[in-house]
């Protein structure tokens, strides 16, 4: 499983996990077939695990704070 951290150039952890995402769904329209699943869970320090599986799996840690506002 990969472990996404926030990278220098893109301190955002959420528009990684959107970018990510919007990968995932352009691979499988190119290759015509495809299925995902996602997964959270709130872990250490009020933080949410997310988890993408999709052929490989992908997770990232994003602080509460880091949460978009409603």
């Amino acid at each position: 499983m990969q472990t996404q951290a926030p990278t220098p150039g893109n301190p955002n952890t959420i528009e990684q996990v959107r970018a990510q995402l919007w990968e995932i769904v352009e691979d499988g329209l190119r290759h015509g077939f495809f299925e995902f699943a996602v997964s959270c869970e709130i872990v250490n320090e009020k933080k949410r695990r997310l988890v993408i599986r999709a052929g490989k799996s992908h997770q990232y840690t994003i602080a509460e704070h880091e949460l978009p506002a409603r």
